[in-house]
């Protein structure tokens, strides 16, 4: 069929799916277009041109270990853009991907030929071998962050549970705190601390929670470390202060800082010093006092910092580790004069030498790991891409948190000063109509805005535009010495140091009771 004769007849099916509609303001025409150069992830333009410049989104292609035998299989662009396209509207489910199959603008502005169907998707993740697809986005996963490495950063560990509804590999019952009973994976996750970037993460089954499981993958990427761009510190929560961990940790001369749970011998500890002078202002109402401590299965002392802050108010809520609330009140004579001080502690075991104020304020600052986990869980994937494999499960998983990782640094580049999760940066930097058209061998895509800081995004998109095609500038006449990409991080690294660090966060309010 010809091109005049094919829009003739494009133009008569655009005649006859023209309907009228009766509404408030009056009648109106409604046309229905099937195929249109249209998006509503107009300003992904943008973003597409960060992965292209920087060199990201070509060596994540390259080096993907799948293979076809089949001439009619899809292209590796078209599966991994796909599956980003995906994870970048926010999808769940593989179900989802039919939401984007309309999109007329950004599969061919990523190379694409096409957006395959779900179960394509599916099948291309089997196709990739387990060794080779984990390593294939570990790699990924530690170059996405080894340039920022050079400059002061804290490890933040930590093992986030996934309720399961299925009969997946792996689905356990073990410790669920929010679905008690339910089959569960882990997700053991190295987080880089103030970027809020992943280094890693391994799926384990829902019984594999403990700090135990973590060890083998932190020493790991420990090891994998040169000594000038190791962490300053490893913090984690009370699941990971036990003498095995900190053992390896000091082996490796290692800085840390974690919380003990409040067992009895930890308690027995407190009341020792309940009633001891020299207690020091550790900040936001808290104060604080050093000593040491040699727990059962302890192979040597170690020091410990016991936290603690008057109770507000007559009611005092408290949650034992297996989930379950204990309500209590305390209660004073008035009429006698009588004052009683109720406290909630929590307890801290480090290798530090800081003073007792900083270390408080560096565990309080772990409470926007929390932020982390909860935005990953809940605005991108990892609480979804379910499949009954593990292995699909560890693929998409560390898919997740490498565009997380990307979509993270894009959006620092467009707001240094604040960190915007998805929920507001998606919308911000990604969502406004965008159409297509062709003219003199000239394409151009038409942005028509969706929200109230469309103008600001316009700002900021043309301000990245600019700054990374100087990087190629810059680069080429450097003879390929210094990538686009080691730019991009550099110039991160010098905003964010000018900005100054993250701002600090309290204590959790069930911290002093092992949760968080």
């Amino acid at each position: 069929m010809g091109e005049s004769k094919l829009k003739r007849l494009k133009a008569k099916q655009m005649q006859m799916s023209c309907a009228g509609v009766q509404t408030a303001g009056g009648r109106v025409q409604v046309r229905w277009e099937a195929d249109s150069a249209a998006t509503p992830m107009g300003q992904l333009a943008y973003f597409i041109e960060f992965l292209t410049l920087t060199g990201l989104w070509s060596g994540w292609q390259e080096r993907c270990p799948l293979s076809y035998t089949s001439p009619n299989a899809p292209s590796k662009a078209d599966v991994l853009g796909t599956w980003m396209l995906s994870i970048l509207s926010g999808h769940r489910r593989y179900s989802h991907v039919t939401t984007i199959r309309c999109d007329g603008v950004n599969p061919g502005l990523l190379g694409m030929s096409k957006v395959i169907s779900e179960d394509a998707l599916r099948r291309a993740l089997v196709a990739i071998g387990e060794p080779e697809g984990v390593a294939w986005l570990d790699a990924h996963l530690r170059e996405s962050t080894a340039p920022l490495l050079d400059a002061p950063w804290i490890l933040d560990i930590d093992t986030t549970i996934k309720p399961l509804y299925g009969k997946q590999e792996g689905a356990v019952v073990s410790y669920n705190p929010h679905k008690p009973g339910r089959p569960s994976h882990s997700y053991h996750t190295y987080l880089m601390a103030g970027l809020r970037l992943v280094m890693g993460i391994e799926v384990k089954a829902g019984n594999e929670h403990s700090g135990s499981h973590t060890l083998p993958g932190l020493l790991r990427l420990l090891d994998e470390l040169p000594t000038e761009r190791k962490p300053k510190m490893v913090r984690g929560d009370c699941g990971f202060g036990s003498d095995a961990i900190m053992r390896a940790l000091e082996e490796r001369r290692q800085p840390y800082l974690f919380k003990l749970r409040l067992s009895k011998n930890v308690k027995r500890h407190i009341e020792r010093l309940f009633r001891v002078s020299g207690w020091t202002d550790a900040g936001q109402g808290w104060e604080g006092m050093d000593s040491t401590l040699a727990l059962t299965g302890w192979e040597a002392k170690r020091r410990v910092v016991v936290l603690r802050r008057p109770l507000q108010g007559e009611m005092l809520v408290a949650q034992e580790d297996n989930g379950q609330q204990l309500l209590g009140f305390i209660e004073a004579d008035r009429k006698a004069g009588k004052h009683i001080t109720g406290y909630e502690y929590a307890v801290l075991v480090t290798n530090l030498d800081h003073e007792v104020l900083s270390l408080g304020q560096l565990y309080r600052d772990r409470a926007d790991a929390e932020n982390t986990f909860d935005e990953l869980k809940n605005q991108w994937g990892w609480g979804g891409f379910t499949t009954h494999d593990l292995h699909r499960c560890q693929l998409s998983a560390r898919a997740v948190a490498l565009i997380y990782n990307w979509w993270s640094l894009f959006v620092r580049l467009a707001s240094p000063e604040a960190r915007r999760e998805a929920i507001t940066s998606r919308p911000w930097l990604m969502s406004s109509v965008g159409r297509r058209t062709e003219h003199a061998g000239q394409t151009t895509i038409t942005l028509t805005g969706l929200h109230a800081h469309f103008g600001k995004a316009r700002q900021v998109l043309m301000r990245i535009s600019s700054q990374l095609q100087a990087w190629v500038t810059e680069a080429a006449e450097q003879f390929n010495v210094t990538s686009v990409w080691q730019l991009c991080c550099n110039h991160l690294k010098l905003t964010l140091a000018a900005i100054g660090p993250p701002p600090t966060f309290n204590l959790l309010a069930n911290h002093a009771n092992g949760v968080g």
